[in-house]
């Protein structure tokens, strides 16, 4: 039987790397989608993966068309598009009054659009074969909001509403659709921070550190499943406790 084909966008960072283990030795066959203009982030990928069914495949997610051929010639050269994971995400942070409209217009662009670009371009086939796994990596700050991050927050709380839409409409053509909302997370991004401010931020979660990436890509991992056929519309919070809700 073939390796069922997972795409994962933001696939090179740290979380994405994650993903893209987690889900090849759940036995698919993974194409990590990102930009290449940071040769030393596709190196590192590169060395993470080493021996996995893993591959890289440029394309900027917040070009439609661009997203139109990637899924075709991956259809092409490797079969239908079977899992997605939306991890494509960037900040721009600002508060309101000091943000300017390309700060807010690139965070929306690449984190909410390009969910709309892939999605639109391999939904159409999982429901004619009656099987997909799409997963969208939203955030915390998408339910509880966050100060600077009007434009963040906006887009993440915007791809969950997506979320639940899309999975309406093809939750009885064997196509799940789910978000999962990451706490904070041991990255690149997050070790940029000041010390003072990352120890503020740990102090803050009640299960005293913040979250790995290996802890988001289990969660995919399972969501991605064939047998996780009847959980759909759902948000998964993976956030140390950091906020709690029904």
């Amino acid at each position: 039987m073939n390796k069922r084909l997972a795409v994962v966008t933001g696939g090179i960072g740290g979380l994405g790397t994650a993903i893209c283990r987690h889900l090849a030795h759940d036995g698919r066959r993974v194409v990590a989608v990102d930009l290449d203009d940071r040769p030393e982030r596709l190196a590192r990928f590169t060395a993470d993966t080493a021996g996995l069914d893993v591959r890289f495949a440029p394309c900027d997610v917040a070009d439609y068309d661009a997203c139109a051929d990637l899924i075709d010639r991956l259809g092409r050269e490797l079969g239908p598009v079977e899992i997605l994971v939306n991890a494509a995400g960037i900040t721009r942070d600002a508060t309101l009054r000091k943000m300017e409209r390309t700060q807010w217009t690139q965070v929306l662009r690449v984190n909410l659009e390009s969910v709309f670009n892939l999605c639109r371009h391999v939904v159409g086939g999982m429901v004619e074969r009656g099987f997909g796994r799409i997963v969208n990596i939203s955030s915390v700050n998408g339910q509880t909001g966050q100060f600077g991050q009007t434009n963040y927050a906006a887009a993440k709380a915007g791809m969950h509403g997506f979320t639940m839409a899309l999975a309406r409409e093809v939750a009885r053509k064997g196509v799940t659709v789910n978000s999962v909302s990451p706490g904070y997370i041991d990255t690149e991004m997050t070790r940029a921070l000041r010390e003072d401010l990352r120890a503020q931020i740990i102090a803050s979660i009640p299960v005293g550190r913040m979250g790995r990436p290996d802890d988001i890509a289990r969660t995919v991992r399972f969501l991605c499943g064939d047998d996780a056929d009847y959980i759909t519309g759902a948000n998964i919070p993976v956030n140390g406790g950091l906020f709690m809700s029904f």
